[in-house]
């Protein structure tokens, strides 16, 4: 049966007399930069609910921004805030407004006004981010981990050693199916044992992608479209006449692909390799080639707010990637 979800585009809005589909307004579409900061959040709340922002992060984003209209008063013109007020509003929430802002709370508020002005700016509204300068320091050290080079090479050998088979071994192709699907789409455990056969795109051989589905309604924003290397098809094809399979494309338990992953490491003579390291090690390597970031958080399925954190720990991971 075909899966209509995947060949189906709905039309979301009725076409317009030029043939392009209307757009529902922006809830930016009323302000400007003399706007006042309470009308503004109005706005922000409905930009929040339009994005599908959880529950959760709109609750905390609606207090952050009310202590930030406390503090500078409700009609402040939204185009005079500017760098120097952010950074002594922040300042006043560490040490003077008299109540405690733990490291994490502040870095949460930090995040808050660079989603706040970030979507001003980026709508036309103001002509600057204002909180573009606010350094954004991240309290879930130490970084990640990600394979340098020689571990990805080393582990690679291991992969196609096992493909190729020995005299008392018989080819596996799994291994080196598994470990570039990871190291070059991203995508998360839970992900990677979820995927069907039929999420592989081939209809176009020089352009073969994967499709990332969600049974959950509420997860289908993080459905997306990855492009796999060119090459990847031809080991597919090789796996699936080893593990026949009409379903999943990995019929085995998340703890049996980590077992796959532990052997390649040992193999190797690698401390460790899991999904996660290898979804770092995917988005560090395409940060550190300047990949487009909004096309980059789209391929590991981050929401704009998940994007801040993760992005400045991607600049610090790529740093390591070039001064190697």
């Amino acid at each position: 049966m075909t899966d209509s979800h995947e060949t189906q585009q709905l039309t979301l809005f009725p076409p317009t007399p030029s043939g392009e589909p209307a757009k529902p307004p922006s809830p930016a579409a009323d302000l400007t930069a003399h706007t006042p900061l309470n009308v503004a959040l109005g706005a922000f709340e409905k930009y929040m609910q339009a994005r599908g922002f959880t529950e959760n992060t709109q609750q905390a984003f609606r207090l952050d921004m009310q202590i930030l209209s406390d503090y500078l008063g409700p009609v402040q013109a939204i185009g005079d805030i500017s760098p120097v007020t952010l950074n002594a509003f922040i300042k006043w929430l560490n040490t003077s407004r008299g109540v405690p802002c733990s490291p994490k709370t502040l870095e949460r508020r930090i995040t808050t006004l660079k989603v706040f002005f970030g979507w001003l700016a980026e709508e036309g509204v103001v002509p600057r981010d204002a909180a573009a300068p606010l350094i954004h320091q991240s309290v879930t050290a130490p970084l990640p981990e990600i394979l340098t080079g020689a571990q990805i090479d080393a582990a690679l050998a291991v992969t196609q050693a096992l493909r190729a088979g020995s005299e008392t071994r018989k080819p596996d192709t799994r291994p080196h199916l598994l470990f570039t699907l990871i190291l070059h789409t991203g995508i998360k455990k839970g992900e990677c044992v979820n995927l069907h056969i039929n999420h592989i795109d081939l209809t176009d051989a020089q352009h073969p992608a994967l499709w990332v589905r969600y049974k959950e309604a509420r997860r289908r924003y993080k459905e997306r479209r990855i492009a796999l290397p060119q090459w990847w098809p031809a080991v597919l094809r090789e796996y699936l006449e080893q593990y026949p399979s009409r379903q999943h494309l990995f019929p085995w338990s998340a703890r049996n692909l980590e077992y796959v992953l532990t052997d390649i490491a040992a193999q190797a003579e690698i401390p460790r390799i899991t999904f996660e390291m290898l979804r770092w090690t995917c988005a560090a390597r395409d940060f550190a080639t300047d990949m487009d970031r909004t096309e980059l958080r789209h391929k590991l399925g981050l929401s704009e707010v998940s994007w801040y954190e993760v992005e400045v720990k991607l600049a610090l991971l790529a740093q390591r990637i070039k001064l190697k």
